[in-house]
């Protein structure tokens, strides 16, 4: 095995496949798992419970000053937690989070905020005894873990995207989504020079899964713990 304690990175737009392929990966080779995406809908919830819209960058300021953040290790997923308390799904995954988390994250004091954060769960899953740490988000290839042992971008096409989206009874606009993402000044959503480049479309979960563990078992001399 690698003597470095490898990180995985796993970037896509909604519905490409990230969510479900990670989870996935983390149990076969025992990594830890974390959603970035989860971040951001949890600061959100936690800015909008606050009254606080995404054009107020001084109450932005503000309101993130207060929030202590952590984690709590759920299996093989590290969920964060806002002033010792983990979100609850419903809550940020609800309408309003739904409609204002790609603006909030667009916002540059809340991806700094949450920068180092997500930086430090590498140490985190070492210190748990996790044999490595797979992040998936928009921007973990290209900002947050650039040095990634490995970065993978997955993408599917819209009317694959929106019908997994449907099936999961989620309601938010995954092109509308996209465009704010990919078009916002601070680390837009992009496929990572030199990333492997994966197109979901036409591919089940397993057939994924089996390809980035290929690549993981290459890269990284892991080998798996659950086949």
């Amino acid at each position: 095995m690698n003597t470095i304690f490898p990180v995985i990175a796993v970037d896509g737009g909604a519905a490409s496949g990230k969510s479900s392929t990670s989870r996935a990966l983390a149990a076969r080779f025992n990594l830890m798992h974390v959603d970035t995406g989860s971040h951001y809908r949890a600061v959100t919830f936690a800015l909008v419970q606050a009254g606080v819209s995404p054009e107020d960058t001084a109450a932005i300021e503000t309101q993130l000053a207060k929030l202590q953040l952590g984690e709590e290790i759920d299996g093989q997923s590290a969920r964060i937690s806002i002033g010792g308390k983990v979100p609850r799904e419903e809550d940020i995954r609800s309408d309003a989070v739904n409609a204002s988390v790609s603006p909030f994250a667009a916002v540059p004091d809340v991806r700094k905020f949450l920068f180092e954060y997500q930086r430090s769960q590498a140490t985190v899953a070492e210190r748990s005894g996790f044999n490595g740490l797979i992040m998936e988000g928009r921007d973990i290839g290209s900002v947050i873990f650039p040095d990634a042992v490995l970065r993978f971008f997955l993408e599917a096409d819209e009317a694959t995207r929106a019908a997994r989206r449907a099936k999961e009874g989620q309601t938010d606009s995954i092109a509308e989504r996209d465009r704010i993402d990919s078009s916002r000044k601070t680390a837009p959503l992009l496929c990572p020079v030199g990333a492997e480049r994966i197109d979901t479309s036409h591919l089940t979960l397993e057939q994924v899964v089996d390809l980035l563990a290929g690549h993981i078992e290459d890269a990284t001399g892991l080998a798996p713990v659950q086949a």
